[in-house]
């Protein structure tokens, strides 16, 4: 009942973003630096990252940044600066390491090179409609916006554990986002497609101070939003590409996902295990299997989950690929239960073929570190 009664309520927050409008745009647009950390080749590379050169934008600049000289995407991040020249596009390679997380440690070495003091940073993996800066950019138009963030979809999901790995954040994750700023019920920022000015990432210590955090935009979001400035959720929908080669790599990213929030909101996410209608409504059935009344309730379950999943999907996030793929929910719902449950046992975690150790304040501490210390 309380998975049903979450699936009703994250319609009427979908339908309540939709009605939001663009806001106000500034007088005067200001020169934007876009941030895009790079490591290694990933599925449509260098499509998502023309996409960032291509915005409808007065007066801005994209810095592409890599760690290592011979990364291997460093061929596409060359084709695209000699397209669109050193104006517009520069490409940064600077090995830095404040901490752990390496999406920190390289903006820790793109960041100094931006020239503008509005900074938009955005995921490898993200793919900007040609409007994207003007949105993001306009609520910083007022003074008490700490940050602007954009919700984004999975997309391009072509074997059956991608569709599952899509799902999880069309159908479960950003509903509930949408959700949570809708209400209130909790305060978050999006570090895959976000605005904020550069004398606020100062004011809460800088980049470095995140670069031990396993969910750095949820930490900085939440340092943002105690100096007493807001966080803005505003359209349009990025989209994020779904690149996962074996069924093993869905499930590890699937853990992965369910220890980001975990470590963000411990207490919230223990309670998330109430709005999960279709694994009770199975256990509900599968208590008395001779009942046909359970059987009725977990179809109703299934029906009343896919049916809002449908409408949120299409209405709200614009995404008919995973309408298409919902006949495996039920499927993504049940194994996202357990996956949950994992999150909260699990003290590792793996990103980018690396394993951390994940401490309980939702810090990273690097396998290696903690057996030299042992």
């Amino acid at each position: 009942m309380g998975g049903s009664v979450f699936s009703l309520l994250a319609v009427w927050a979908g339908a309540r973003f939709r009605r939001r409008g663009g806001g106000v745009q500034p007088a005067i647009w200001p020169a934007v630096s876009v941030l895009k950390p790079v490591y290694g080749l990933e599925k449509n590379l260098h499509e998502n990252l023309r996409s960032a050169c291509l915005q409808d934008y007065p007066d801005y600049e994209v810095i592409f940044s890599v760690q290592r000289p011979d990364d291997p995407a460093l061929a596409v991040l060359a084709e695209i600066e000699r397209e669109f020249g050193p104006d517009r596009v520069r490409v940064v390679i600077e090995q830095k390491r404040p901490g752990t997380n390496g999406k920190i440690n390289n903006l820790a070495g793109g960041l100094p090179r931006a020239r503008h003091d509005v900074l938009v940073i955005s995921d490898s993996d993200v793919r900007l409609p040609r409007g994207y800066l003007r949105a993001i950019i306009s609520p910083l138009a007022d003074a008490g916006v700490g940050f602007v963030c954009t919700p984004y979809r999975a997309a391009e999901a072509y074997t059956w554990f991608e569709k599952m790995e899509l799902l999880s954040l069309n159908a479960d994750f950003m509903p509930s986002v949408v959700f949570a700023y809708e209400s209130g019920a909790s305060k978050f920022c999006l570090g895959a497609s976000i605005a904020v000015r550069r004398e606020t990432v100062e004011e809460v210590g800088g980049i470095e101070a995140l670069a031990d955090y396993l969910v750095e935009d949820y930490e900085m979001g939440r340092r943002i939003i105690e100096t007493g400035k807001r966080g803005v959720l505003v359209a349009p929908v990025v989209e994020t590409m779904v690149d996962l080669k074996r069924p093993g790599d869905w499930w590890k990213h699937q853990v992965y996902w369910d220890q980001n929030t975990r470590a963000a909101r411990p207490l919230a996410f223990f309670f998330t295990a109430i709005i999960r209608a279709v694994p009770f409504a199975l256990l509900y059935a599968l208590l008395d299997p001779a009942n046909p009344a359970g059987w009725a309730v977990l179809a109703a379950a299934v029906a009343l989950r896919t049916g809002t999943a449908a409408w949120i999907m299409s209405r709200v996030f614009e995404d008919r690929e995973g309408v298409r793929a919902l006949w495996l929910l039920p499927a993504r719902d049940l194994c996202g239960l357990l996956s949950w449950a994992l999150a909260f046992v699990r003290r590792t975690t793996t990103w980018r073929g690396a394993k951390f150790i994940l401490t309980r304040d939702g810090r990273l501490i690097a396998e290696e570190e903690e057996s030299a210390e042992c």
